[in-house]
């Protein structure tokens, strides 16, 4: 089980990698293995404010649907496009060619209420 040190955690098995007042978001490799095969990824807040734990998108794998949850309160200024036709980047490159939105943070305060890597591990059993 894949689980990046420099990055933050959501109990929803989100990752962010924030990099100043810009955060990318995805799902950890945990989250995609318990899914199985991604065959599509939906994102329609793309130029909306959301809050945290607002819902920004769904990804849709063969045997369910699940919500995509905001890990921190902000913009949505970027949709990762190339999932609209391989969806299956999610899986295969979770924390690279998968990720899924980008967030302009607007509480940065929310970052020091993100898990870290060891936190994380705690709650998926790692």
């Amino acid at each position: 089980m894949n689980i990046p040190s420099d990055l933050k955690y959501t109990k929803d098995h989100e990752w962010i990698k924030v990099d100043g007042d810009v955060a990318t978001v995805g799902i950890t490799d945990f989250a995609q293995s318990e899914l199985g095969d991604i065959v599509y990824v939906e994102v329609e807040s793309l130029d909306e404010t959301l809050d945290r734990e607002e819902v920004f998108g769904t990804v849709e794998a063969v045997k369910t649907v699940s919500d995509l949850f905001m890990p921190l309160s902000g913009e949505v200024i970027e949709f990762n496009e190339e999932l609209e036709s391989e969806p299956e980047k999610v899986n295969s490159d979770p924390y690279g060619d998968g990720w899924m939105i980008k967030i302009k943070i607007s509480n940065p305060d929310e970052v020091e209420e993100l898990l870290d890597d060891q936190a994380y591990k705690e709650i998926i059993g790692a």
